[in-house]
């Protein structure tokens, strides 16, 4: 502590404070700027050692466990809680904009050329291997949801940490908003990390319980019908489609952790208004016919089910035995509303649809009205309208992210006036531009 307190006078201070004193000479600038020097080394020193331990793909549950403690047996990280840096346009500095994804297959091959550049790339995707970190999962998912967790939340992220940026970022203060007391494990390589700690520690210093973990892919789909065609994927006899393969495996690993666990599952590109406390075994329609009010779209990026439910079963099965890696939703949105459509609500469902509303008031074709500043009273009354109608009856707003990635919020927009106003951690931090506003 005394080494803090006497750096905290820079050496220009200690510097001028020389000049005044009358025995002031060449000997005692150059002894004072030495003392400075020496001081700066050593609390360089204390700072950087423990960061320096840690290797860059140590996990968070390392880190966290490695949090040192107080003398008055407090917590202390050891890691800087720097906010993210964000550009005058709301990205994140040193972060290209292009999706940084290692799973994209090469465009205008062949289907066994693809398959050939899969067998090649097998070796590296630790998202397939089982390794120290993956074979933690289960007892990391046992050990982190307690007794205190009011409810357990889920989301997927298979892209590189560097790209998890402030729109994830209000994904997850929107969640502790809605829920302080809920708990949210982030399936994700990539964030369990060091990196990936620095960008969920404003939320783990605010207090509120947030986890990366690296999923076992093996354990998710043993003893499911999702097993075998996990098997195929690995020894390369699969064809994994001209989509991004993470997009696939996403789909899969949220479907397989309901129905290991239990849970609420969210994708990253929503902005939630109100807890799940109320909601059981529920999913969310994405479109109703307008005559007859009945579903024609259901969708998986919001699901609440109790573990080993039947659907989830069907899922798997309707997965492992129509995959199509090469045709946008057919194994996310399409495969839900394939299953749903046959079995309907059978005897031991138990099945909630919920109406668009409540996930999807806005569809991906129209919902960059909401990120666009008013210009009029209209406009401007449009936006306090639907800020009013949000409020009484959505859940969760999916923001379709695939479509608005790139949209600017502007301010004074429906979108803006949301984050600003359902989040924790920019509220804590004065809006230190953790935020894109």
């Amino acid at each position: 502590m005394a080494v803090r307190n006497l750096f905290r006078m820079s050496s220009y201070q200690l510097f001028l404070c020389s000049v005044k004193l009358p025995i002031f000479s060449t000997i005692s600038l150059f002894f004072t700027i030495s003392v400075a020097a020496v001081f700066f080394i050593i609390y360089e020193n204390i700072l950087t050692s423990n960061l320096s331990m840690y290797p860059e793909h140590i996990t968070t549950t390392e880190i966290i466990t490695a949090l040192s403690t107080t003398s008055e047996g407090q917590s202390r990280s050891i890691f800087s809680s720097k906010p993210l840096q964000i550009n005058t346009e709301g990205k994140v500095e040193g972060v290209d904009n292009e999706n940084l994804d290692p799973l994209i297959p090469p465009s205008n091959v062949t289907r066994e050329e693809r398959i050939a550049w899969f067998q090649k790339k097998l070796p590296e995707l630790e998202l397939f291997k089982s390794n120290n970190l993956s074979s933690q999962f289960h007892d990391q998912v046992l050990g982190f949801f307690d007794r205190d967790c009011t409810i357990r939340y889920f989301m997927v992220w298979l892209s590189p940490a560097q790209s998890f940026g402030p729109r994830e970022f209000a994904a997850l203060d929107s969640l502790f908003k809605a829920s302080p007391k809920g708990c949210l494990m982030i399936l994700s390589p990539s964030l369990d990390s060091r990196q990936g700690y620095r960008i969920l520690k404003p939320l783990i210093d605010g207090g509120f319980k947030v986890l990366a973990v690296t999923p076992d892919l093996h354990f998710l789909v043993k003893n499911t019908p999702a097993e075998g065609w996990l098997d195929e994927m690995k020894n390369g006899s699969k064809d994994p489609g001209n989509i991004s393969l993470s997009y696939n495996l996403s789909n899969l690993i949220r479907l397989a952790i309901l129905y290991k666990y239990g849970g609420v599952y969210l994708d990253v590109d929503f902005i939630i208004l109100k807890d799940f406390m109320g909601l059981r075994n529920a999913i969310g329609a994405q479109s109703i016919d307008p005559i007859t009010r009945k579903w024609t779209r259901i969708n998986g990026a919001a699901m609440i089910f109790n573990d080993a439910h039947p659907l989830l079963l069907d899922f798997l099965q309707e997965f492992a035995m129509t995959f199509d890696g090469s045709k946008w939703g057919h194994n996310g949105p399409y495969l839900v509303s394939r299953v749903i459509g046959r079995v309907g609500n059978a005897p031991g469902y138990n099945l909630t649809i919920l109406p668009p509303k409540t996930f999807y008031p806005m569809t991906w074709t129209n919902i960059d009205r909401l990120f666009k500043k008013p210009e009029t009273e209209a406009e401007l009354q449009w936006v306090e309208d639907t800020l009013v109608t949000l409020k009484s009856s959505t859940q969760a707003i999916h923001l379709w992210n695939h479509r608005t990635r790139d949209f600017m919020i502007e301010e004074g927009s429906v979108i803006e006036r949301l984050i600003s106003a359902y989040c924790v951690i920019c509220q804590q931090r004065n809006n230190q531009q953790i935020l894109p506003i």
